[in-house]
């Protein structure tokens, strides 16, 4: 035949289910079951092979299946339900924001990732920080807040991983179709589509901005991939977390600068702008740079203005994971910029240096804490982490006192939570536990599931994983060239009476994958047991360029493939979302065990104890905050060592000692009818205490109570009348830094001595305030206990009168509360009502 042409035909839609197409378009569906099935009914098989991908999915479905199902009186029934809930979730009556704060009715949040993970069918993530920027938007929605995302869509997505029979990780990456997952050509009032020009090294590069629909909130992704750019620059977005530091830097300038120009060219004008991670920090050198521009502001005033709305969460507790560039490639990228902020060179690279041993560097976190009047960790160890880390910007202010605080991290309890518990949960919490997630009377609801219906719906989730499983390695074998027998043989490797514990995150070295095999006869005996047999399941990608974690990768793929291991560990190549969903759905421990205090905050261990799989895990970030010696155990001590080889070896030690003693024989304590109680006390336990805890919900509203409305309201201040604030703002504080130098405290009170619990003792200090006035200083006494371990209190101290000189004198008592070897001292501040806090100008004086 002669060809003329090749056309693509997709199915008609009937009419009487025609907004599957609608419902395609919006994420909503990801979080919702029912709406999933009304794509998976029509074809199981086809739903499975596509991702998830309901898109893609309409184009390939066969037009019987639709015509089928349009006539299928149980089939349009649930179509209506689903409707009818997605309609009354996107056009509510009111929303918990709406209700709580109704004066910033109209306000926007700008939120700003390199990465969102909000499902497989969209891989633009690489894993815990694209996952929980994704469950952000999606909680963000459910409570109603005027939220906007910004980040990146990569056409070459994460890589696909692949294991060779050695154990090697292979990674092969394909180009995502934009017509074929939930995205749009996001457009302006006009109808228009958004492309915006940042220049980069001299050159312009332009960014088309994509819309992906999350519930209620708008996600909008920059990609390089137009014509108008030259080919190396087409590539810029193509990879997550791909290329060198010139890739890096770019990237970071596309996602900064220009996130702020395609917000500014759709439309938005928001009050709080939140930058998760700091990937995303020069978008407060670009505000800056609009009001020098464009309202006439020095940089001081602008930066006044910035700090009001800028918030900044930093989630890397490693100093090595934080982002920095050399002055060579700040000049090389930023020598046209620095002057459209109204400073020079010197100004500019001061403003986020940060000195390494190997020379002086531009850091994005420094960057981030310069722009933002507020910022915190992810979780209260990584908190305490992070203010010991960069407490170097804060000289003379305690590591405690440094201005990060810390809100633990949370999962979407809908996205995460187990099919099989969820019809438990509408009839033992109640039908509108949804709306009550976060409310933690309403999770000892759980304690009002009975045995049998709770321990059959773990069991439920444990075949859902095994079926899952068994495809994957069928799948594999069969790639791997097996024969039948082999291919047959493995339907027999699954049992549900097993005990199985599982691992599944980023394979970083730190996060010490192999240290359950430190022993290997050890943990050979213990999986070898066949009264009480145990399975381990890994999985998890290494970055491509990350070795070590490729090699930990080998080494238990390795392991798995030896005759005493076989079918007893088990690692499942391309971990993803799906994959994810699964594993925390379906294995019975979950084991999480990093070097700490190295792990920010963790949140597979809040998904699985979320579905009732208990927690085996270090101390470490969020889980040193949910452990209660009810709800999992304990890996390890919550101390120091003295070099990494004596920790590894301490915490293997707690490790197997746990397994041996406390884990495996609650599991196998059966009564007459096989189910554990003491194991199901320990689920309960588990699901009563993360379920709210560790809740998005819980998170979001803390963001915004704590955070954002703070922030939107300090930005109406800072912003009225022609920035009137923010002038004053930046003069005062400009006085202030000048007259700082000359500023003198002298105090006196007992240097040594004895007390009782509350009893007073009278502590007197002179300030020689150097041209400012007594209502623009706060002088202190502050005092703790002299080990640190609870950190320290201050107390103000009153002014009593002037000496002859000219000076000032203060007077106060300090009464410890508590018994011990208390220190003290007196400081002086600067104080204004328009700071965040009183150490946000890095000033202080001590006597």
């Amino acid at each position: 035949m002669n060809i003329l042409g090749t056309l693509s035909v997709f199915p008609h839609i009937p009419e009487r289910i025609q907004r599957l197409h609608e419902l395609a378009d919006n994420l909503w569906w990801s979080w919702n079951p029912d709406a999933q099935a009304l794509y998976a009914t029509l074809n199981v098989s086809l739903w499975d092979s596509l991702a998830h991908n309901p898109v893609k999915f309409l184009r390939e479905v066969s037009q019987k299946s639709l015509n089928q199902a349009a006539g299928d009186e149980n089939y349009t029934a649930l179509y209506d339900r689903v409707m009818a809930a997605f309609d009354a979730y996107m056009h509510p009556d009111a929303t918990w924001f709406d209700q709580t704060y109704p004066e910033l009715k109209g306000k926007s949040i700008a939120y700003f990732s390199a990465e969102f993970g909000l499902h497989e069918a969209l891989p633009i993530y690489s894993g815990g920080l694209g996952v929980l920027s994704g469950d952000h938007c999606k909680a963000a929605s459910d409570l109603g807040l005027p939220f906007i995302g910004v980040g990146f869509l990569y056409s070459g997505g994460y890589f696909t991983q692949r294991i060779t029979g050695d154990g090697r990780q292979d990674a092969f990456y394909s180009k995502i179709k934009f017509d074929e997952v939930p995205t749009t050509a996001a457009r302006n009032s006009n109808g228009e589509e958004v492309i915006v020009k940042v220049d980069l090294s001299g050159r312009a590069v332009y960014a088309k901005i994509w819309k992906v629909q999350v519930g209620r909130i708008p996600l909008f992704l920059m990609d390089t991939d137009v014509p108008l750019n030259d080919p190396q620059d087409r590539e810029l977005s193509a990879r997550l977390y791909g290329g060198d530091n010139e890739i890096r830097i770019s990237q970071e300038i596309v996602l900064g600068i220009g996130g702020v120009r395609a917000i500014r060219a759709l439309g938005y004008d928001p009050a709080v702008w939140h930058m998760n991670e700091g990937h995303a920090a020069f978008l407060g050198l670009e505000r800056i740079r609009e009001l020098v521009q464009n309202q006439g502001l020095t940089f001081q005033q602008a930066l006044e203005v910035t700090r009001a709305s800028c918030v900044f969460t930093t989630h890397t507790p490693v100093p090595a994971g934080h982002d920095a560039f050399g002055f060579d490639m700040m000049d090389k990228h930023f020598g046209h910029y620095w002057g459209q902020l109204g400073i020079n060179r010197e100004a500019f690279l001061q403003f986020a240096r940060q000195d390494q041993p190997w020379g002086a560097t531009f850091s994005m976190t420094v960057l981030a804490l310069r722009c933002s009047g507020q910022a915190n960790g992810v979780s209260k160890l990584h908190g305490e982490v992070s203010r010991e880390m960069w407490t170097w910007l804060w000289p003379g202010t305690p590591a405690a006192e440094v201005p990060i605080g810390h809100i633990t991290n949370g999962v979407h309890t809908e996205t995460w939570l187990s099919p099989a518990l969820c019809p438990l949960f509408d009839k033992y919490l109640g039908t509108d536990w949804r709306m009550r997630i976060d409310d933690p009377t309403l999770w000892q609801g759980v304690y009002n599931i009975p045995d049998e219906e709770l321990w059959s719906a773990l069991q439920e989730g444990k075949e859902r994983l095994f079926r899952f499983m068994e495809a994957r390695a069928t799948n594999r074998a069969y790639r791997m060239g097996e024969g039948p027998a082999r291919l047959k043989q493995i339907a027999t490797f699954f049992s549900p009476n097993t005990l199985v514990i599982g691992f599944a995150r980023r394979f970083a070295t730190y996060k010490r994958a192999t240290m359950i095999f430190s022993d290997v006869e050890r943990i050979k005996r213990l999986v070898s047991n066949r009264e009480r047999p145990v399975m381990i399941l890994f999985s998890g990608k290494a970055h491509p360029a990350d070795e070590p974690g490729k090699e930990f990768i080998r080494q238990i793929c390795q392991i798995a493939q030896h005759p005493d291991f076989e079918h007893k560990v088990m690692f499942i190549e391309d971990y993803d979302m799906n994959i994810g969903r699964y594993l925390v759905q379906g294995v019975d421990v979950w084991l999480n065990n990093p070097r700490r205090p190295r792990e920010a905050s963790g949140t597979s261990g809040q998904k699985a104890a979320l579905n009732g799989c208990p927690n085996l895990s270090v101390l470490d970030g969020w889980w040193a905050e949910g452990y209660d010696g009810r709800n999992g155990w304990s890996i390890g001590e919550e101390r120091m060592y003295k070099d990494e080889a004596t920790q590894d070896a301490a915490d293997a030690l707690s490790l197997y000692t746990t397994l041996e003693d406390e884990v495996v024989p609650a599991y196998y304590q059966r009564d007459d009818d096989g189910i554990s109680r003491r194991w199901l006390n320990i689920t309960r336990a588990s699901m009563s205490s993360a379920g709210w805890l560790f809740s998005m919900a819980r998170m979001i509203k803390e963001y915004t109570t704590d955070m954002y409305v703070p922030a939107a309201r300090h930005d109406a201040v800072m912003s009225a009348n022609g920035y009137a604030r923010a002038r004053e703002v930046a003069e005062w504080k400009h006085r202030v830094q000048f007259h700082w130098p000359q500023m003198f405290i002298e105090a006196s009170g007992p240097r040594d001595g004895q007390l009782t619990v509350g009893e007073p003792v009278e502590i007197n200090a002179t300030v020689r305030l150097s041209g400012l006035t007594p209502s623009e200083v706060a002088v202190e006494i502050v005092h703790g206990f002299q080990d640190g371990a609870v950190g320290f209190t201050d107390e103000p101290m009153q002014l009593v009168g002037r000496t002859d000189d000219g000076g000032y004198l203060y007077r106060g008592l300090l009464a410890p509360a508590a018994s011990g070897q208390i220190i003290y001292g007196v400081r002086i501040v600067p104080v204004h009502p328009d700071l965040f806090n009183k150490h946000e100008m890095a000033l202080v004086r001590w006597a």
